[in-house]
C-alpha cells in the first residue's frame, strides 16, 4: 500500500474499434478466442461497441471516430497454454508473431479482426 492506497488487480482494459464493427468484434473475441459477451450497461451501450469475459481477463472495445489500430499499445493476456493458442489464432487466419525477448516468458503477438495488437505470453516452466 502507498500513500492511503493499493492497487488490486486490472479490471479491464479498451480497446478502440470502429462503429459498427461489432459482428467482427464478436467474431474474433467470442468466436476464435472463445470469451465470453457481457452485456453493456443501458447507458453505454448506446455508444456501440461491446464487451467480454474470459478467466479473470475483461476486454471493452469502444467505438472511436477517427479509427485507427495502435501499433505499439497492446493488453498484455497472461494464459496457460500458449501454443494451443497460437495454433487456434493461425487456424483462424490470424498470424502470431513469436517473440523471446522477454525473460522468464514465452510469447507472441498478434491482432484481432480491427488490427489491434495483442501479446499473449506464458511463464517458462521452472526446472
Amino acid at each position: 500500500m502507498t500513500a492511503g492506497f493499493g492497487f488490486e488487480r486490472l479490471h479491464h482494459v479498451q480497446l478502440d474499434m470502429p462503429a459498427g464493427a461489432e459482428e467482427l468484434c464478436r467474431a474474433f473475441w467470442a468466436g476464435v478466442l472463445g470469451m465470453t459477451e457481457i452485456e453493456k450497461p443501458p447507458v453505454l451501450a448506446a455508444r456501440g461497441g461491446c464487451w467480454f469475459r474470459g478467466g479473470g481477463v475483461e476486454v471493452h472495445l469502444g467505438v472511436v471516430a477517427d479509427f485507427t489500430p495502435s501499433a505499439r499499445a497492446h493488453p498484455g493476456i497472461l494464459v496457460n497454454g500458449l501454443d494451443g493458442l497460437a495454433a487456434r489464432l493461425a487456424a483462424h487466419g490470424h498470424r502470431v508473431v513469436r517473440d523471446g525477448n522477454l525473460p522468464g516468458y514465452r510469447r507472441f503477438h498478434c491482432t484481432d479482426g480491427l488490427g489491434n495488437r495483442l501479446e499473449f505470453l506464458e511463464p517458462e516452466p521452472v526446472g
